[in-house]
């Protein structure tokens, strides 16, 4: 993991990584850097998606409110500005 900055991180961004060379394929192969603000997190997630991976994020244990943000939701929390909290999911309530 990488951090960004000496401020202790508290998102972070997993993406998975293309496969190279002619080695067997791997179990979706990925990798994950860590950021101290949502803002720097949804910079490094938006060039990732820009260069056509999947892409997930969320909150590092024990940040509370703790966010998850899976890869089917990354452009709705891109598109989220303001970093409200999403409304809670049906299995939370």
């Amino acid at each position: 993991m990488t951090l960004t900055g000496a401020a202790t991180p508290i998102w972070y961004v997993t993406f998975e990584i293309r496969k190279r060379g002619i080695l067997p394929k791997q179990r979706s192969p990925r990798e994950t850097r860590t950021f101290a603000t949502e803002a720097e997190a949804k910079i490094f997630a938006r060039s990732k998606l820009d260069e056509g991976l999947t892409v997930f994020a969320g909150t590092i244990n024990p940040h509370s409110p703790k966010r998850l943000v899976p890869s089917s939701h990354i452009y709705a929390w891109l598109a989220d500005e303001a970093g409200n909290e999403p409304p809670p999911r049906d299995d939370q309530e």
